[in-house]
């Protein structure tokens, strides 16, 4: 569509979704103006109120993109070329002593994801058997659904970020009704490669990156189908059944855990994505069931060292004061009671009635106040 579909010619999309019938009409005379043919007016008008009806933003293609994000095409093409300079890396240690690696892209990046998290991604809906990754939905809702089972089942999927590649979110960009070459764009945006494609221009090796925004929320949307599958076999062997990230959680009266773990594996095969064989947790009424680090046997809870961790720590705290216990454990950080506070909400989120948690968490609040702690 050239320049004539830069903002300046179409004003502001959102104000055109609310009524169609306007927006076709000032289209229609504009492009008019432009020499454009009749054919191809109608050709975009079909695909703008295909967009419209799905409640997406109008967008024709890269170019009109770049309008709206407010850079330049060329920009948007060497971040889509030359990735590894648009993002900065760094580890951060998991709890079972490894460590993570988190690609973050530089501001101007980042802001770009953000508009096609808020304006495109967030007006689609995911599985309702996901419950990752979605404003204003809490982690415990993921839990809930399996407390007081007679067995639990939980699985993980391999390498989750990484192994979600440019193809599965190319071709959801696509489904919702995006152009070609504006699906492309949108792609690679939100996708990451270490290795320099200006040369040699390779889809096959990008990724979602672990540490941009869109890429929680674009997991979930081009899962829907696996979540769903899962789902459908699930109530037909009257199992439940949600998924947070890669953390699938499975329960119910009886669990036909290997017919259920081969299921999977074939369901993630279908995406390219492989079972973690090492996480593989089937847990009866007799020990702690445990789904993310949560016990949800008879309710939601942390697990027993954790707990009884916090109560050691605020017991020394309350009987020996705060500048005692920090200089016995040797600790440093200036943010250690918020720290230490959020544990304790953490586990208050879970279970809101344990009125031992909320005794420290109020003992916490007050010494942050008398002490002026930050």
């Amino acid at each position: 569509m050239g320049d004539f579909t830069s903002p300046k010619h179409i004003g502001n999309n959102s104000n055109y979704m609310k009524d169609f019938e306007t927006y076709k009409k000032t289209f229609r005379e504009k492009a008019l103006n432009s020499a454009y043919s009749e054919e191809n007016i109608i050709k975009c008008l079909r695909y703008s109120e295909n967009l419209v009806n799905n409640n997406l933003p109008i967008i024709y293609n890269s170019y009109h993109l770049a309008g709206l994000v407010g850079y330049q095409h060329d920009y948007l093409s060497r971040a889509i070329l030359s990735t590894h300079f648009f993002y900065r890396h760094f580890k951060i240690e998991k709890k079972n002593g490894k460590s993570r690696k988190i690609a973050e892209p530089l501001p101007s990046l980042k802001e770009i994801q953000y508009f096609i998290l808020k304006e495109i991604l967030y007006k689609k809906k995911v599985s309702k058997f996901c419950k990752s990754y979605i404003p204003k939905k809490k982690f415990r809702e993921y839990l809930r659904f399996h407390s007081n089972e007679k067995e639990v089942l939980t699985l993980d999927i391999k390498d989750f970020f990484p192994s979600i590649k440019f193809n599965l979110i190319h071709d959801y960009f696509l489904k919702i009704g995006y152009s070609k070459d504006l699906a492309l764009y949108l792609s690679c945006l939100c996708t990451y490669t270490d290795i320099d494609s200006e040369k040699k221009f390779n889809t096959s090796i990008r990724y979602l990156p672990q540490g941009a925004p869109t890429s929680p929320y674009l997991s979930n949307l081009v899962l829907i189908d696996f979540d769903n599958n899962l789902a459908k076999y699930c109530t037909e062997n009257k199992i439940k059944y949600t998924r947070y990230a890669d953390d699938m959680a499975f329960s119910g009266d009886s669990i036909k855990k290997n017919d259920l773990v081969e299921f999977v594996r074939n369901e993630l095969g279908k995406y390219n994505l492989e079972l973690n064989e090492e996480k593989i947790n089937y847990m009866k009424q007799n020990v702690p069931q445990i789904i993310s680090g949560v016990i949800v046997n008879k309710k939601l809870q942390l697990p027993k060292k954790e707990r009884n961790d916090i109560r050691k720590v605020m017991y020394f705290i309350m009987k020996y004061d705060i500048e005692s216990h920090l200089q016995k454990t040797n600790e440093t950080r200036d943010y250690y009671i918020s720290h230490l506070l959020g544990r304790i909400q953490y586990a208050l989120n879970l279970n809101p009635n344990d009125e031992e948690l909320k005794k420290y968490k109020q003992y916490l609040i007050n010494l942050k106040i008398t002490k002026l702690i930050p």
